[in-house]
Formats: structure tokens, sequence, C-alpha cells
């Protein structure tokens, strides 16, 4: 039996629709009864805080595997109230990659740490940008920066890679990672296709939700995070962190060769992905 925690989170509601589609059991573990009843799917949800170990263990009694779209912070805690016996897909970032040290990835590179050192079989996916789930403000925050701004100031002009994923692609690598058994804690790297330059993403976007493609103004980073927290106080503005900037300029590119081969899944092409985003009702977080 699957035991699927973060089952009202934007990956984890996605995870649950698609295994009830598919006619998979599972227990949704979540920290909230009326969100889990909010999605309308079957099944009776266990309460568990991830800080609570002992309703944590409840919740995940009889569970073989233990599939977690929270962050990579809480391996540990997963870990150790899991049954001795559970294999583990667990949701990282590739911004355990990244070699600007923050939060959240210093959090993921300590969940891999701790699920290497584990002894548990499973594996961890390492996504980047996700993009296209119900709720979601990546794409649909940058085009509505697009219709207010008359240019696109991108530090170093917007050259380097990003390869973002759409939820439904998310999805289907955690179900195959689910359906398969793991020798031990191995990570894999599930992204978009093909890399492109920043720029040419922002492009791709204004084109899908109907914008006109603003210049792009080369300004160099430091300055744009100077300004980043103003995006907090103009009305209208979505806002932009001053660490968001910062991330803009290092390449953000990967082989997704193990994806393809290990767990099967060919993602698809960015204009498919943002036709499908801009297509379906915008649901707020």
């Amino acid at each position: 039996m699957i035991a699927l925690v973060g089952a009202t989170g934007r990956s984890g509601a996605a995870l649950a629709r698609a295994l009830a589609e598919a006619g998979i059991a599972f227990i949704p573990v979540t920290r909230s009864a009326a969100k889990w009843a909010a999605l309308g799917l079957p099944g009776e949800a266990r309460l568990a805080d991830l800080r609570d170990a002992a309703a944590l263990k409840r919740a995940l009694a009889g569970a073989d595997r233990v599939v977690s779209t929270v962050h990579a912070r809480w391996a540990p805690a997963l870990l150790a109230a899991a049954e001795p016996g559970a294999s583990f897909v667990l949701m990282g970032s590739t911004r355990r990659f990244s070699q600007w040290p923050d939060a959240h990835g210093d959090g993921v590179r300590a969940g891999e740490a701790a699920f290497r050192a584990s002894g548990r079989s499973g594996v961890m996916l390492h996504p980047t940008m996700i993009y296209g789930a119900q709720g979601e403000d990546n794409v649909r925050r940058l085009a509505a920066l697009i219709a207010k701004l008359p240019v696109a100031p991108l530090p170093g002009g917007g050259r380097a890679l990003v390869q973002p994923i759409h939820q439904d692609d998310v999805t289907r690598c955690l179900i195959a990672a689910a359906r398969r058994d793991w020798a031990g804690a191995e990570t894999i790297v599930i992204a978009g296709p093909t890399p492109l330059p920043y720029r040419d993403f922002l492009r791709a976007v204004a084109g899908a939700a109907g914008l006109r493609t603003p210049p792009i103004l080369p300004i160099p980073a430091l300055p744009l995070r100077l300004l980043a927290p103003l995006t907090r106080i103009i009305p209208g503005l979505p806002s932009v962190g001053a660490q968001e900037i910062r991330r803009l300029t290092e390449d953000k590119a990967f082989d997704i060769t193990p994806m393809r081969s290990i767990l099967g899944v060919d993602p698809m092409p960015l204009d498919q992905g943002l036709a499908l985003t801009f297509a379906a009702p915008h649901i707020s977080a």
C-alpha cells in the first residue's frame, strides 16, 4: 500500500488525482482533513503533522511504499516513522545543485544525505522548476510581470539556461518511481526535454499567454537584486525576491537520460506544456 505524504499540496494533489484515476490504492496523509475533502477524491485521509513523530508513525502504519511530495528536509522524519521494510519515493529539487546557498537548497541536500545514509531503498527525484500545476505561480506570475512591464530587465540579458518541467510529467515520474523496485537509495533529476535561455523561455510564456514579447533589457544582477524588494510595494506588480534574481544568473540545464531510461518518461515540449497551462482555469493556491 502506498502512503502519499503531502496529498493536498500542488504536486501531491496532482498525484492523488492520477492515482485515483488509475485505480491505484493509496493512503492520503495530510495535516488538513478539510483540504483533502475539498479535492473530492475517494479515501479517508490520515492526519499527521510532520513535526509529530507519533502521529506520523500512525499515519504511515501498514504502508510498504512511502511517496512524499513535501520538502526534502522532512526526509529524516519520514525515514524514522515508516515501517522497517518500506521503500521511498521522495521529492527533492535541483536547487540542491545551486552555487548559491539558501535554506531551500540546504534542506534538500540534508534530506538527500539522510536518505542515502538510511539504508533504505527508493529514489529521490530532483525536479527543475515545475509549472502547470493548479495554483502554481511560476509561469503565471511571469506572464503577469510581462503584462505590466514595458521592457524585460534580465541579468546578463537572460542568457542563463532553464529547463522547466510540466506538472503532468512530474506526476508520471512519481508514479513510475512508485511502481519500481529499487535496490538502494538513488537520485534522479527530472526536467523538461531541452534547456533554453531564460529570455527564450520568457518569449515562449508571453506567446502562450497571448501577450506581446517585451524587449529584453540586459542589466547587471546586483542592481536588479537591490530593486527587487520594490516589487512588493508597487500595486498590481507580482513580487520578485532578490534570491530569485541571483538564481537567474546560473545555468539550470540537466541530463535527463536516467529519467527517460529508468523511469520511462519522455517529457512534453515546452510549447505543449505552456498551451496546457494557459488553457486551464487559474486556481489560486
